[in-house]
């Protein structure tokens, strides 16, 4: 069985392609955040969310979320696949590492469908 449901795998590409497309900045910080809450199952799309949110750091010149990112990058698969990552996390760099957060009902249906 895939670490990540189906249905958590494809909405987080909807939300991918959805901050790759959205004009206003806090709209795609919405929907990377939103990606990274469903990524962190998969060390591939989990440092993938990450590399994202760096880029967009990088063009805003928020250098602070920028080098948070960085460190995140570094952390995302080794992470995931030892199951340790705080659900219902972000990712952003004003948020702790290790400091979970509740998860969207929406989103937390598609990483526990068992528990809907």
């Amino acid at each position: 069985m895939p670490r990540l449901p189906e249905p958590a795998r494809a909405r987080y590409h909807q939300e991918m392609r959805a901050a790759k497309t959205a004009t206003v900045a806090t709209a795609r910080w919405t929907h990377l955040e939103r990606a990274h809450i469903l990524s962190q199952p998969d060390p591939w799309l989990h440092t993938g969310n990450h590399l994202a949110m760096f880029s967009l750091a990088v063009r805003q010149r928020d250098r602070r979320e920028a080098l948070g990112q960085v460190v995140r990058i570094i952390a995302a698969a080794p992470a995931s696949l030892a199951g340790r990552y705080p659900e219902g996390n972000t990712g952003r760099a004003r948020v702790g590492l290790r400091q979970p957060m509740p998860t969207p009902p929406d989103l937390a249906a598609l990483l526990h469908p068992s528990a809907a």
